[in-house]
């Protein structure tokens, strides 16, 4: 499929579908240099004639859409929800959006955005670092002590998570999922991104665990190392 141009493609749609809006951004991977094939626009409506939010999902002018319609109010609460869960999406839009529409109202809420992307998330406190670790070793145990490969492969993915996790929380850090794992971990240290692709790599490749197992006892050695024995929760 041969599409338009994504800033042209995305005027284009906010024209036709959001033509009295307030304020339209064009954020996601096309604008930051890494779109694919099955790349979409990424594209946030700000329109006071809305009650709430919504999303949806159009294709138009050659492009799948994704489309954020929120009005003048409706987005504080999702970049509450978001630094709450430590996930910037709908921040992370905001502040790295191209301005497609603006009747004022883009730059205080990019500063918004902006302020909160460089906060950062909540600190944890030592009880969640301890249940934390606590979860973190149950898997890694469980990934030690498994012989079953199809099981393994399944352990495996949650070790990543939950270390990926763990690593960027107690550095106060954004996390992800998916893709944005991968992102998260380079945007805070290159370097141990690279040991962490390459030691979960060699797991899936190999069946060899033990960059992995290194990997993730560092990751907890310095808030205490492992935690089974003695921890308790609720009680």
């Amino acid at each position: 499929m041969n599409k338009n141009n994504p800033v042209e493609g995305a005027q284009k749609f906010v024209h036709k579908y959001f033509p009295n809006c307030n304020g339209a951004l064009l954020a996601g991977s096309v604008i930051r240099g890494e779109a694919t094939e099955t790349s979409d626009l990424d594209i946030v409506i700000f329109d006071e004639t809305f009650p709430s939010s919504y999303r949806e999902t159009f294709i138009e002018f050659e492009w799948p859409i994704e489309v954020f319609v929120h009005n003048g109010s409706s987005y504080k609460s999702f970049f509450d929800s978001d630094r709450e869960r430590a996930q910037p999406s709908l921040p992370r839009m905001v502040s790295e959006g191209i301005i497609l529409r603006d009747d004022g109202i883009i730059e205080a809420i990019k500063k918004e955005a902006e302020e909160l992307l460089k906060e950062g998330p909540e600190k944890w406190t030592e009880k969640t670092i301890q249940i934390k670790r606590y979860f973190l070793t149950d898997t890694l145990d469980d990934f030690i002590g498994s012989s079953n490969r199809a099981e393994g492969i399944f352990i495996a993915n949650t070790l990543a998570e939950r270390t990926s996790e763990f690593v960027l929380r107690t550095n106060q850090r954004w996390i992800g999922t998916s893709k944005w794992i991968v992102r998260s971990l380079k945007a805070f240290d290159e370097d141990f991104a690279n040991q962490f692709i390459e030691a979960f790599d060699t797991y899936y490749t190999t069946g060899d665990k033990s960059r992995v197992i290194c990997l993730v006892e560092a990751a907890m050695e310095p808030h205490g190392g492992r935690l089974l024995e003695g921890f308790s929760s609720g009680k």
